[in-house]
């Protein structure tokens, strides 16, 4: 008796397990696939745009060479926004950080060196006159955090990478 009641919960609980997988967020799908996708859908968006110096910058002094993409502009702030999503309340000097890198130094020992804080600033605040982030405090952190706006886009787009996924 015990083992026949034991069988008949079973299946349901697998459908219970399935429902909660069909929930996709930003984080859950593959990053590059996403920023790849979220970058062609900020390329709609109007204040989202580079720079008239763009085409000219190092993405760090770590870098040799500018990027060799036309739409490197749109590929970065894609990425600042799911950092965003990911660690927000975030703000210029953590995101220098984490999209820093390895300064070759010749013969000596390579170091650790900071990203371009000017290509981050402006990417946050054109995407905050986009209206897809904002600043907020919480708790001592302050520093800028994803809207509702951004969150439906961003899991739209997940949605839309995990089925090109599978």
């Amino acid at each position: 008796m015990a083992d026949a009641k034991l069988e008949e919960t079973k299946p349901v609980e697998a459908e219970k397990k399935d429902s909660k997988q069909a929930m996709v967020t930003a984080l859950s799908v593959d990053a590059n696939q996403f920023i790849e996708e979220l970058a062609r859908e900020l390329q709609k968006v109007r204040d989202v745009k580079p720079p008239a110096w763009a085409d000219f910058v190092k993405t760090g002094t770590y870098k040799e060479r500018p990027p060799h993409r036309k739409d490197w502009w749109h590929v970065r702030t894609a990425a600042v926004l799911r950092t965003v999503a990911r660690l927000g309340p975030i703000g210029t000097a953590k995101l220098r950080t984490r999209f820093g890198g390895k300064h070759s130094r010749g013969y000596k020992s390579e170091r650790f060196a900071k990203g371009s804080g000017s290509i981050l600033r402006k990417a946050l605040q054109q995407l905050e006159k986009a209206g897809l982030i904002k600043q907020a405090v919480k708790g001592v952190h302050k520093g800028r955090v994803i809207t509702q706006k951004a969150a439906s886009m961003m899991d739209v787009i997940a949605l839309k990478v995990n089925k090109l996924q599978k």
